[in-house]
């Protein structure tokens, strides 16, 4: 099992490099197109790999994704993967202007097309049918040629798992996944998957000796403002933790994020966060790998986002390269 970063820009790169971190990753949202820092990535890393963490699927067509990995890929082979993320239906309706009823299956039709284009052979048309995508293109240059790079679905719950192991090379686990989740919920929803079947996942990390108890609220501010989505309830009723997150999402819509803080309980904070001192982060993390809690190919060690500022996050993706010694 090996450790990636979110990009943490090429100065902290070259040096997470330096100590073991084999993979970054980037992902969409509205002041991050994940494509041209990723264009960054691929610039100013000597060996890592590197890839999209997520983008979203339904924003562009499978013909840009896919085009966007193809330019790239000439200046990194064989170091690129696509993690792709159907996204909220508010998101895709409101804010791209896009269809996203049915994502589970728009997302394995868009997985094919993208392929279609991946796979493209010079001289021969690009031929995709499926039901919310086609494409049937004669590109008239010299400038296809299959690419085997690794496509992997965001899957949180159970269907969009198993669309991943039926149509993608992976999945990319949420930073709110814990042993329980791997085990009783995610991998058998993947069933029997193939050699070369890929897991990542991202895990919530902030480690500051100076100061461990903002280094815990603010993990414990990423857990709480992830729960406010109602999207990720099965996985809030499995764990019986109904009642916290209640208190969460009252807070959240009164604007008391400290109280959002406040109701994340200890139990939930261990069973996804790491946080606190380097020390404490180190006992933590070496729980994780024996109860089975981190992705079994590849773990984002990720700072948290919420309310932290740029100059703190790479503080703590910076203290989070001394868990690797």
């Amino acid at each position: 099992m090996e450790f990636g970063l979110p990009w943490p820009g090429a100065e902290v790169a070259r040096a997470a490099e330096a100590e073991g971190v084999t993979a970054f990753c980037t992902g969409d949202f509205v002041d991050n197109d994940a494509y041209e820092v990723l264009a960054e990535m691929v610039d100013t890393t000597a060996s890592a790999r590197v890839g999209t963490s997520i983008a979203y699927a339904f924003a562009r067509t499978p013909y840009a994704h896919a085009s966007a990995i193809r330019t790239l890929h000439n200046k990194a082979p064989g170091r690129l993967f696509l993690g792709l993320g159907s996204g909220a239906y508010s998101i895709n309706r409101h804010w791209f202007g896009v269809e996203a009823d049915k994502p589970v299956a728009r997302m394995s039709d868009l997985a094919g097309a993208v392929r279609a284009w991946l796979h493209a052979e010079n001289g021969e048309r690009v031929r995709y049918e499926g039901p919310f995508y086609r494409v049937d293109a004669k590109v008239q240059a010299p400038v296809l040629g299959r690419l085997d790079v690794p496509v992997l679905f965001a899957g949180f719950n159970k269907r969009m798992v198993a669309a991943a192991a039926a149509h993608a090379d992976g999945v990319i686990g949420h930073g709110l996944f814990t042993a329980r989740w791997w085990h009783d919920v995610v991998r058998p929803a993947a069933g029997d998957v193939p050699d070369g079947w890929l897991e990542h996942g991202w895990l919530i990390t902030s480690v500051d000796d100076r100061d461990p108890e903002r280094a815990v609220r603010d993990a414990r501010r990423m857990v709480g403002f992830y729960l406010t989505v109602k999207t990720y309830d099965p996985f809030v009723e499995y764990h019986g933790w109904t009642d916290e997150v209640a208190r969460v999402r009252t807070a959240f819509a009164q604007g008391d994020i400290e109280g959002l803080a406040a109701a994340v309980s200890d139990e939930m904070l261990d069973a996804i966060a790491v946080c606190g001192t380097t020390d404490r982060a180190r006992e933590q993390l070496g729980k994780r790998r024996v109860e089975g809690s981190l992705a079994r190919d590849l773990t984002y060690l990720a700072p948290p986002s919420f309310l932290t500022s740029a100059r703190r996050r790479a503080e703590y993706t910076r203290n989070s390269l001394a868990l690797l010694k």
